[in-house]
């Protein structure tokens, strides 16, 4: 397993960091060290979900994790724990093994919503702690799969969505994160993408994720709940699984290219998108749920890079990392129809969460694609073996 470690930087490095590296997060690392507090993160047994619980548990937090298993898995928890662990072995600090506890449930059920407010140290423990932060990325994703059946996808990301904000709200929290989509930005034709300006939207996906943002919007209005939606452009890294019906396009490929499959292009190959990789999003999701000011909340960012990269660039920068003189590559590309629902580029304009929030990218796609790269080399060509 590729577990990579948080830098332990003093505050006389801070100054001597590299134009990647953002001061603004590690603050409020720094900040969260010092005063520990209660997380609940849903869809934890995902890919981005996994990665926030890495994160956090590096920091010494206490986190509920809540999860139904349907599209994560036990091994992104246990693997996110490995490499929190390895994380702070290394710093000579021990994880808390009672930092993490975990509930089996389905946010479209209030009362596991309602239950996962509390964090219990042990089962036994009587008295809980409620939680701080929400970070709700629990849904189901995927364009195609909305439009093969908008009923499951609108019970997950409309009922679930607002089971979740009741259940928030009734606990108090202090700030509720929430996983918006690009795809709130429908066919409106303008690039960059404006938070302010969307179109209409193109699948039953878009329509559930502008839904949230409304939701969103009343409750804040209606009973004054803090909230922030984070509006994830094609989110990729460790732990995004290949194998789905619905994997994203970058773990998709890489797997078909080490197992010389078939890889396939939608459309013409100039289709382009503003990839984005986790620790990016990790990152923003950190800054929205402890930023303080006020005017910051309520609000939807651009989750992004703010640059964007065609689908046939993307392929050969992924056959340029995936270059062995032990591995052959033999992969065959084919271009197909264009996919329904899906627009043809994308590109975020990220200055409103660097001026309220103060996020900075850290990864472009190369360095993305290189971090990427080793946890997919380690990961599938060790399940191969097996």
């Amino acid at each position: 397993m590729d577990c990579l470690k948080d830098l332990n930087l003093s505050k006389e490095l801070i100054i001597l960091l590299p134009l990647s590296i953002n001061a603004n997060i590690f603050k409020v690392k720094r900040k969260l060290q010092n005063t520990p507090k209660t997380w609940l993160i849903t869809g934890v047994a995902g890919f981005i979900g996994s990665n926030l619980l890495e994160t956090l548990l590096k920091l010494n937090q206490n986190v509920v994790g809540l999860d139904n298993f349907e599209t994560g898995s036990q091994r992104n928890i246990d693997q996110a724990i490995a490499c929190a662990n390895d994380a702070l072995r290394a710093d000579n600090r021990l994880l808390d093994t009672a930092s993490f506890t975990f509930i089996e449930g389905d946010i479209r059920k209030l009362e596991d919503c309602q239950k996962a407010m509390i964090f219990y140290p042990s089962p036994s423990e009587k008295e809980g702690t409620p939680v701080d932060y929400v970070l709700h990325e629990a849904a189901l994703g995927s364009v195609p799969r909305s439009v093969e059946d908008p009923i499951k996808t609108n019970m997950s990301n409309i009922d679930g969505f607002l089971n979740m904000l009741i259940a928030a709200r009734d606990a108090k929290v202090k700030r509720f994160i929430y996983a918006a989509s690009s795809s709130a930005y429908g066919d409106h034709p303008d690039l960059p993408k404006v938070e302010e300006k969307i179109g209409n939207p193109l699948s039953p996906y878009s329509v559930t994720k502008l839904v949230n943002e409304l939701y969103a919007q009343v409750f804040a209005r209606t009973y004054g709940f803090k909230s922030i939606g984070l509006r994830y452009f094609n989110i990729f890294g460790r732990r995004q699984n290949p194998n789905g019906a619905y994997a994203a396009v970058i773990p998709k490929w890489i797997d078909a290219i080490l197992q010389g499959k078939t890889v396939y292009i939608n459309g013409d190959g100039t289709t382009s998108r503003d990839f984005c990789y986790v620790d990016n999003a990790v990152q923003m999701n950190l800054l929205a749920a402890t930023v303080e000011n006020e005017e910051a909340t309520n609000q939807v960012y651009n989750c992004a890079v703010g640059d964007r990269t065609s689908l046939s660039e993307l392929y050969a920068l992924l056959l340029d990392g995936l270059i062995d003189d032990d591995r052959p590559l033999t992969a065959d590309l084919i271009y197909r129809d264009f996919r329904e629902g899906d627009v043809k580029h994308s590109l975020a304009d990220i200055s409103k969460a660097s001026n309220l929030l103060g996020y900075q990218a850290t990864h472009r796609i190369t360095e993305g694609l290189n971090e990427a790269m080793a946890w997919y080399l380690d990961n599938l060509i060790n399940e191969e073996s097996v």
